[in-house]
């Protein structure tokens, strides 16, 4: 009853993000696979076309420019795959154009970092340039800037992006295409919802990378998570099906459905919470934990232990003494200057460690 629910619910979404994974978007050799790029696009085009709004997610950039370099693996090195990247985003981009332009729709390229959406003004013109793309009927092509990357700056994978992205333009849905049709059971049966991304879903997994691709389940149940609690659905479905979100989007049982989470969480908040990336941890005891709960701001004499270096202004991990991660924050010090005030009480403002504007409870 539940997920039949939150399945009808689908039919009325009107802006949706729609990712697809290399193995769905380019051919074993690399090349991208125009016809099923086709058949993909045709859907993307027609749900636009009808008076929704999409932003697509595609990765597909390096393993094109593999093939163009010719190249039968893909590379361990950053400036090889840097290389790959720049010259496998042209082409991808060029079969893009022609296969919307066939649909009568046009599109846009961005290509983001994880280094850019954490900065607070960057991020929101990264927010502001996905949404005049969408309200001009142009269809935004997003994808990490490979070229530039590094590991310090990357997403990880474009299942991650694509979460981020969902709540950075407020999706009503979220689409992860894959090369299967949704998770598995023990049995081999398609798990039709998920309520949780919990230890015993992530023990259904066993993934496997290949040489064209870096993401697989688990990052997909992780990223899904991401979005679902931000209130917004999550399928995860074959891209290689025809037909795959006309069924989506008409409330057919298809794929796995993770189940948003209920819950209203301002933009900042989100941006604390999901676009920036923890420089460390602080540990702390019980009473502050409770405070926390209640709402108050984080004092020094709640720490108990510092982990990591970090400058004023960092974004944080809050643990209690037994491990369990209940919020995260951006500090008002530096590790050093907390690691010398833990324990102590102060009076006012200038005393919070971390202030409860700056603090996300998990």
């Amino acid at each position: 009853m539940v997920q039949k629910k939150h399945r009808e619910a689908l039919k009325s979404a009107k802006r949706i993000v729609v990712k697809a994974g290399s193995k769905v978007l380019v051919q074993s050799t690399g090349r991208p696979d125009k016809r099923r790029l086709g058949l993909l696009v045709d859907e993307l085009a027609q749900f636009q076309n009808s008076g929704g709004e999409v932003a697509f997610v595609s990765s597909g950039a390096i393993g094109a420019g593999l093939e163009a370099l010719g190249w039968k693996t893909r590379p361990k090195a950053i400036p090889d795959l840097q290389m790959a990247a720049a010259v496998g985003q042209i082409r991808l981009m060029s079969v893009y154009d022609e296969l919307f332009g066939l649909n009568k729709c046009r599109i846009g390229q961005v290509l983001l970092t994880h280094d850019a959406l954490k900065h607070r003004e960057r991020h929101l013109n990264a927010r502001n340039t996905m949404l005049n793309l969408i309200a001009n009927r142009i269809v935004p092509i997003i994808n990490e800037n490979d070229a530039i990357s590094t590991e310090e700056i990357k997403f990880g994978d474009n299942d991650v992006l694509a979460a981020l992205v969902a709540i950075l333009i407020d999706a009503d849905a979220l689409v992860l295409l894959s090369s299967t049709d949704g998770l598995r059971d023990e049995n081999n049966k398609r798990v039709s919802y998920i309520g949780e991304v919990d230890n015993d879903v992530l023990g259904l997994v066993a993934d496997k990378k290949d040489k064209l691709s870096t993401g697989g389940m688990a990052s997909k149940l992780k990223s899904a998570q991401i979005a679902a609690r931000n209130g917004i659905p999550v399928v995860i479905a074959n891209g290689r099906k025809t037909g795959v979100l006309h069924r989506i989007f008409d409330g057919q049982d298809e794929g796995t459905l993770l189940l948003p989470k209920a819950g209203n969480i301002s933009k900042r908040k989100r941006w604390i919470a999901f676009f920036n990336r923890s420089e460390g941890h602080l540990v702390i005891d019980d009473g502050a934990a409770a405070a926390l709960e209640k709402g108050k701001s984080l004092l020094p004499v709640g720490v108990k232990a510092v982990n990591g270096k970090f400058k004023v202004g960092a974004m944080v991990d809050i643990q209690t003494l037994g491990g369990e991660y209940v919020a995260r924050g951006l500090v008002e010090y530096s590790s050093d200057e907390i690691d010398a005030i833990k324990g102590q009480k102060t009076e006012g403002k200038s005393g919070e460690v971390i202030h409860r504007d700056n603090m996300v409870i998990l």
